[in-house]
């Protein structure tokens, strides 16, 4: 019997912090001005983007990641919403609003409920969905979600989750029922951070989280999304490890979209306060960097961020935005309801984003499969991308 496994890459390891400081730290303005104009960059090259000496040079690091978002992407940017479907948690996490340790209002949706409120999202425009909770597979696994993802697949256009680590085989299942794309984000690349910040649980474990976005992909699903919680640590060296994560599961999956999201820590129950600080110009510099180094990574920008400054990176690098959302189960149906794992921002619905879009002279895509693409692996319906 052949052995599937074979072939299959060694684990991607974060980098040692101290080892790729020197990257930042040292590099020059003649450093960034060379990587402004390769083609293919190094993670050297990424860490001469991300420095300080790179941070006086921002509009020129705009202006390059502006021409290859439009390049790469057009004049379009995704619209999604999150729908949480459960705020129970088994890990206690320092920064998060759901972590065991907080008392807090705790609910997990029925099916019906779960429906209920994508149904709401489906009329206020949404075809692209984010279905998130917080790790506890005991009140919700596996068998909760593949038959939701039978409910919802033919009422979205595709369909993500953001949910506990799973096994290769639980992907596939997931992706058989209509799940088409996995979010997992690291938190944070500093191994001595990470386990600071991750006091007991399975997220305490460092190496099967940053091996997970590798099962996911191993699974055949179409899309990966990883993601560093900024302000947890130095956001630079966040920045080139993410970079090198990214080329990892680039070399390795090939045929597997790929996006970063960035969010920044905010407010939430048990009041965690930032070890980092990382202003909007820092956040910036990062997303343009990234884009820089990867022409075709999708870059995700959600409603953490004030209105103001999402509609000021709009064709500069970011290519998904999240609009109207409720970090509550239950949220969308019941605007009172409490339990929120933080707070959010931009308070703008998906009408007002959308408009805003449009004034800046780009398309907000709100619908981007139809029924055509090649025959996925489930042997269910066929998409392929419209604009």
């Amino acid at each position: 019997m052949t052995d599937l496994n074979r072939n299959r890459p060694a684990a991607f390891t974060a980098p040692d912090f101290r080892d790729i400081a020197e990257l930042v730290y040292r590099s020059s303005a003649a450093d960034v001005e060379n990587a402004l104009l390769k083609e293919r960059l190094s993670v050297q090259d990424l860490g001469a983007l991300l420095s300080p000496a790179a941070a006086e040079q921002l509009p020129a690091l705009a202006a390059r990641a502006s021409a290859l978002t439009t390049a790469r992407f057009g004049r379009t940017i995704q619209i999604y919403s999150p729908l949480y479907l459960s705020s129970f948690c088994c890990n206690n996490c320092r920064y998060c609003g759901f972590s065991t340790e907080n008392k807090i209002e705790r609910r997990v949706l029925t099916l019906d409920e779960a429906e209920q409120e994508s149904l709401l999202l489906a009329g206020r425009g949404f075809s692209h969905i984010l279905l998130v909770a917080g790790e506890a597979p005991a009140k919700m696994g596996v068998d909760y979600l593949v038959e939701l993802a039978g409910r919802l697949r033919n009422r979205f256009a595709s369909i993500s989750i953001e949910i506990q680590p799973l096994t290769e085989a639980e992907y596939r299942r997931l992706f058989k029922a209509g799940i088409t794309s996995v979010a997992v984000y690291q938190e944070t690349y500093d191994q001595d951070v990470y386990r600071e910040v991750h006091l007991s649980g399975p997220k305490a474990d460092l190496e099967n989280r940053l091996a997970t976005p590798a099962r996911v992909a191993a699974a055949g699903m179409r899309e990966v999304g990883i993601g560093a919680l900024l302000g947890l640590a130095d956001w630079r060296l966040e920045g080139i490890s993410l970079g090198m994560h990214l080329a990892w599961l680039r070399h390795y999956y090939w045929q597997t979209a790929l996006t970063v999201s960035f969010p920044r820590l905010r407010p939430a129950t048990g009041d965690f306060e930032p070890k980092v600080v990382v202003s909007e110009s820092d956040l910036a510099q990062l997303l343009f960097a990234l884009r820089i180094f990867d022409h075709d990574v999708g870059l995700l920008l959600s409603t953490r961020e004030e209105a103001r400054f999402r509609d000021g990176m709009i064709g500069l690098a970011p290519t998904r935005y999240s609009a109207g959302s409720c970090t509550a189960p239950g949220g969308y149906s019941n605007p009172d309801q409490t339990g929120e794992q933080f707070s959010i921002d931009d308070q703008r619905g998906i009408d007002e984003v959308c408009r805003d879009i449009k004034a800046r002279g780009f398309d907000p895509v709100r619908k981007d499969w139809d029924a055509v693409f090649q025959q996925s692996a489930s042997g269910g319906v066929s998409r392929k991308p419209i604009y």
